[in-house]
């Protein structure tokens, strides 16, 4: 499958709303950033690449976050996304695990890592906010592909699971990362802010391989050029959407 390609360096996570584009509806803000690494990349063939993405939810006012039900991650057409050899994580081996037990025994499956804001609401008490460390496996989820989210917070202790099926679309995000988020959740859905960077590069029957790849392929005249690079929609349990997207370049070598 294909994904585009772009660099900056990878931003920090902070409290509060992520740099980059940002969209409004009525009173909420999302926002999205992103980015490859190399920034330099062949023009005729696809080389490893690590995709940076960062992105937040804000209420204008600071009011509580709605619940969101369902998150799409749109990347461009162009370029390489390959899990062919590359070992798989089941959810059932992630739930109820810590971070180091989860690598323990996915680690072979690795293909990012991440962190997490996200608001928490208990009846009868003032919302708060939890900190949570992401990790991300390549899997499967039925009969479909996904990176499969394990995401962990220490304070109250919390292990979340939950698949990004992976599938193909017309248009100039072709590859779509998307995820359901159930009531079974409870709070986890009130995010505020997220960073991920996706990056495995393995071997496969002797064959050096990488989970993302991609090229620059833009006229031999020019040394650099645009493009759109990511795209985040959110749907909201009310049924609005909202989204916003990103455009970067990259440079031919």
């Amino acid at each position: 499958m294909r994904l585009l390609a772009v660099s900056i360096l990878l931003v920090s996570l902070g409290s509060g709303l992520a740099a980059g584009e940002r969209s409004r509806k009525g009173d909420l803000i999302v926002s999205l950033d992103g980015a490859i690494s190399p920034l330099a990349l062949p023009r005729d063939r696809a080389a490893p690449i690590a995709v940076h993405l960062r992105g937040g939810l804000q209420r204008v006012g600071g009011e509580l976050l709605p619940r969101v039900t369902r998150v799409e991650l749109g990347l461009p057409a162009q370029g390489v996304l390959s899990t062919k050899g590359l070992p798989t994580c089941s959810q059932r081996l992630l739930r109820d695990a810590k971070p180091g037990e989860a690598l323990a025994v996915c680690r072979t499956a690795l293909i990012g890592r991440g962190r997490l804001e996200a608001q928490i609401r208990i009846p009868r008490q003032e919302p708060f906010t939890i900190s949570a460390r992401l990790l991300a496996f390549n899997g499967r989820a039925g009969k479909r592909r996904a990176a499969i989210l394990h995401a962990y917070a220490p304070q109250p202790p919390t292990v979340v699971v939950l698949p990004f099926y992976v599938s193909r679309q017309p248009g100039r995000f072709g590859i779509s990362l998307t995820a359901n988020l159930p009531r079974a959740l409870g709070p986890w859905p009130r995010f505020a802010d997220f960073e991920l960077t996706l990056t495995r590069r393995y071997l496969f029957q002797g064959e050096r391989r990488s989970y993302l790849s991609a090229s620059c392929p833009i006229p031999e005249r020019n040394t650099a050029g645009f493009f759109s690079l990511a795209k985040m929609t959110l749907t909201l349990a009310n049924g609005r959407g909202i989204s916003t997207g990103i455009a970067r370049s990259c440079r031919a070598r």
